[in-house]
């Protein structure tokens, strides 16, 4: 039986991106954004709930990130979970849940704190041997001064 692993959000960024470039140059950018509920409690009252959850993007996403996006941002994030464990200072197991995104969409208007309006941007479907997507971002859609990355797949769909 196949599994599957896929997230979808939609939010808003609590904070810049964090971009670091490692070896061979490969860029990662690290971001949380924020997601909310409202809801009615068992009194009437109307309540909120916000829920944050750490973003990386890997390769051309971390690159679109770093230049286009900024806190408050509102984008739509297509991804897969991963928990990584880890011992703190105190010798304690602890653990961290992330959205390895690899479809990132910028929502918004051009007057959305300078983001430039929408852009689509996905890490290609081709492996270079890492666990994290590969390849350069593809996008489509209206960039607001991106750069224009080529989708590899064909436009005419069937339906």
């Amino acid at each position: 039986m196949a599994s599957v692993n896929k997230v979808i959000l939609i939010g808003n960024l609590g904070k810049d991106p964090e971009v670091r470039h490692l070896e061979g140059g490969v860029a990662v950018a690290r971001f949380p954004i924020a997601t909310s509920e409202t809801f009615k409690d068992k009194q009437g009252q109307r309540q909120e709930r916000t829920e944050w959850h750490n973003i990386v993007l890997w390769r051309g996403l971390a690159e679109v990130a770093e230049k286009y996006l900024k806190k408050g941002n509102s984008v739509y994030i297509e991804g897969r979970l991963r928990t990584n464990n880890y011992q703190d200072k105190d010798g304690i197991q602890r653990y961290s849940t992330e959205i390895v995104a690899d479809q990132m969409t910028m929502l918004g208007g051009r007057n959305d704190n300078g983001n430039g309006g929408g852009g689509n941007y996905q890490e290609s479907a081709a492996s270079s041997g890492s666990n994290y997507g590969a390849g350069a971002a593809a996008g489509s859609g209206n960039s607001g001064g991106a750069s224009a990355f080529q989708n590899d797949e064909p436009d005419d769909l069937p339906f």
